[in-house]
């Protein structure tokens, strides 16, 4: 596991805990309740869904071209948030490590 990797499960891990956090203080329907709570919350809700939008449309096409699915991640995207793009991040940067040491071995 590469440094980058390392940063992005210590996020992984950090999100997740607060995710489940949550999950497990009010349930899955009541995050989406308070998250509709108030304007302020409306708006950061909102905000968050063009973000990851924005951010999945990348994981799409960066993926396709590394001929990784998708799928998963988008699944996980729209069920979990960040977690789809972090666990994306992780596997790519894997993939870009291996690469690198096989070109390495290679020459």
């Amino acid at each position: 596991m590469n440094a980058k990797q390392l940063g992005l499960s210590l996020a992984l891990l950090a999100f997740g805990g607060v995710e489940a956090y949550a999950v497990w203080q009010v349930g899955y329907v009541g995050v989406i309740e308070q998250a509709l709570g108030s304007v302020g919350a409306i708006l950061g809700f909102v905000d968050l869904c063009v973000a990851l939008g924005l951010v999945t449309i990348w994981l799409v096409q960066d993926a396709r071209a590394r001929g990784i699915s998708p799928v998963p991640y988008m699944l996980l995207t729209l069920g979990l948030g960040s977690v789809g793009p972090l666990l994306y991040l992780i596997r790519r940067e894997g993939r870009e490590s291996v690469g690198v040491l096989h070109a390495a071995r290679a020459s």
